[in-house]
């Protein structure tokens, strides 16, 4: 029985690693894999899926308008499995559409990408994913003092910020994985 999975991490949990590393495995068995991101997600270029360790791969773009049910039926119905990075900026009615890939198709959906915000506020997609998903497995890293991290700190001009848009992409010179206590302290610190 297939699984629509969401494992998710705080920045820098190798989250792109891990689906990059799944994509590999199913291969290297022969099985052929639809890996899909958002077209949110340009950091490394439209198409392009890198890890931080330097894994990469290229992926299909999926806008928000895009129906992935329809897609994946009539252009890769023929594949094992779905892997996603970057989950939480599909949308809500995208992670339905997976779901229902599941359902209609018996086929794994692995979903990779973060919980919440840099505000610890829920990404509609991950909220849909908490909601729908069969496997919810946490991937993760640590707070530079040692605790488990669970907050992805926002940092512009080497302050935490905790107002702006939902989404700002970036990397490690924009986000810190940091422990709820950490962060909260900073934030505190800056008032």
């Amino acid at each position: 029985m297939s699984k629509l999975y969401f494992k998710y991490g705080a920045m820098g949990s190798s989250k792109s690693a891990q689906a990059l590393i799944t994509k590999f495995n199913y291969e290297e068995r022969g099985m052929k894999v639809w890996l899909i991101k958002p077209s949110t997600d340009t950091r490394d270029g439209e198409t392009t899926l890198s890890s931080r360790i330097g894994l990469t791969a290229t992926a299909a773009v999926i806008s928000p308008a895009d129906d992935i049910y329809s897609i994946f039926s009539s252009e890769h119905a023929d594949c094992n499995v779905i892997i996603s990075d970057e989950a939480q900026f599909f949308t809500p009615e995208q992670i339905e559409q997976m779901r229902s890939i599941v359902d209609d198709f018996n086929i794994p959906v692995l979903n990779f990408g973060l919980r919440t915000d840099f505000r610890t506020k829920a990404f509609p997609g991950s909220l849909r994913l908490l909601e729908l998903a069969d496997s919810i497995t946490e991937i993760k890293t640590i707070c530079s003092c040692g605790r488990k991290a669970t907050v992805n700190a926002r940092i512009i001009d080497g302050k935490i910020v905790t107002e702006g848009p939902q989404v700002y992409l970036g990397g490690n010179d924009s986000y810190v994985a940091m422990c709820h206590r950490c962060w909260k302290r900073q934030v505190e610190n800056k008032a």
